[in-house]
């Protein structure tokens, strides 16, 4: 978790802050860590960042374009050097908030970067429970959850949480059973594939969710949710058929389960999410088609090292994450060259190693 003086140093930028821009990871944990901060602070606005895996420079029209006076940035693992520059020449404070590991020296020195991975207690809870260790408001604990757990992570205040819900919890503790098997899990995902409507909905989606008092008025359908359940109900359905496919795609004594597709949705991290439930002790790889890249989403038992090794040849591959879940992207005419390395980097004796 942050330190003391880390959440008071945070605080003290959000209260300068009189038109902050959040940019966040296009994913619950990202959006909830949103959700947390404005709701404490009551101003902001919120941008989802859809380019993959990093915040490009292209985004920083959106800083002009609202006038904002501060920039913080939610759960993205890398971000462009000119979005920074762009920052630095408009003297505009940056404060960068993550959970993953990444080469820090890397961050620009008037970036206020913020990230337990670096602590002297080294831990990487999601952004999501930073962002409720920052606001500490108790109504939003729903919010913390439904962000952790998409993200497998259960947080200590979780036995809180089924004391005042216990008909959206099930009897676990492990996070993606309480994702994949519980009501505040539905909520979640619903959430998640709200982010993947066009974006007037997601707009939509986040003011409603903004002046949520609790999870029912999510699972509830109403006029004013109605379009999240619409885009839940039909996303929903593309999902399983892709997860289908997918797990046909398995082979019993195979340790690496390998499945990549094309078309209008990209959901290859949630896919992968999933399979890891299925196959706990195989390396998943999901690779998403769109255009001339690709891209990767992996879970797994050293995840993050196996992808890093396996793209070192391969020019242009880019991405990073967390121990056991990485996000990438190659160029797809490298993808059989990926596919090739993965399988001998996934079978030397280093990462045979537990």
């Amino acid at each position: 978790m942050l330190t003391k003086s880390q959440v008071k140093e945070i605080r003290e930028h959000l209260n300068a802050a009189q038109n902050p821009i959040f940019f966040f990871d296009n994913d619950p944990d990202g959006l909830c860590s949103f959700f947390l901060l404005q709701r404490f602070l009551g101003r902001g606005k919120g941008v989802p960042i859809k380019s993959y895996p990093d915040l490009i420079d292209e985004y920083f029209r959106k800083v002009s374009e609202l006038n904002s006076d501060y920039i913080f940035i939610l759960d993205k693992p890398i971000v462009s050097e000119k979005f920074f520059q762009e920052a630095r020449k408009r003297n505009i404070p940056v404060v960068w908030i993550d959970h993953h590991l990444v080469e820090k020296e890397l961050v620009p020195d008037f970036v206020h970067y913020y990230n337990p991975v670096f602590n002297k207690n080294k831990s990487d809870e999601p952004v999501t429970a930073l962002s409720y260790q920052i606001s500490g408001k108790k109504d939003d604990l729903w919010i913390s959850v439904v962000g952790g757990i998409s993200d497998k992570f259960v947080s200590e205040n979780y036995d809180e949480f089924m004391e005042k819900y216990p008909d959206l919890v099930v009897k676990s503790k492990e996070p993606l059973d309480i994702y994949y098997r519980s009501q505040i899990g539905k909520v979640a995902r619903i959430l998640s594939f709200s982010l993947k409507d066009r974006t007037t909905n997601v707009v939509n989606m986040m003011r409603f969710m903004l002046n949520a008092k609790s999870p029912y008025e999510v699972l509830e359908e109403s006029n004013k949710n109605h379009t999240m359940h619409d885009r839940y109900n039909k996303v929903e359905l593309k999902y399983r058929r892709l997860l289908q496919k997918a797990t046909l795609v398995e082979k019993e004594k195979e340790k690496i389960l390998f499945f990549q597709y094309g078309g209008d949705l990209s959901i290859s991290s949630d896919l992968s999410n999933e399979l890891a439930y299925f196959f706990p002790e195989k390396l998943i790889v999901v690779l998403y088609i769109n255009g001339l890249k690709a891209n990767i989403s992996m879970r797994g038992k050293k995840a993050r090292d196996i992808f890093l090794e396996a793209i070192k040849d391969i020019e242009g591959a880019r991405g990073g994450g967390h121990k056991e879940a990485v996000g990438g992207q190659i160029s797809v005419e490298d993808i059989e060259k990926f596919r090739e390395n993965l399988g001998r980097v996934f079978d030397s004796a280093v990462y045979r190693k537990v």
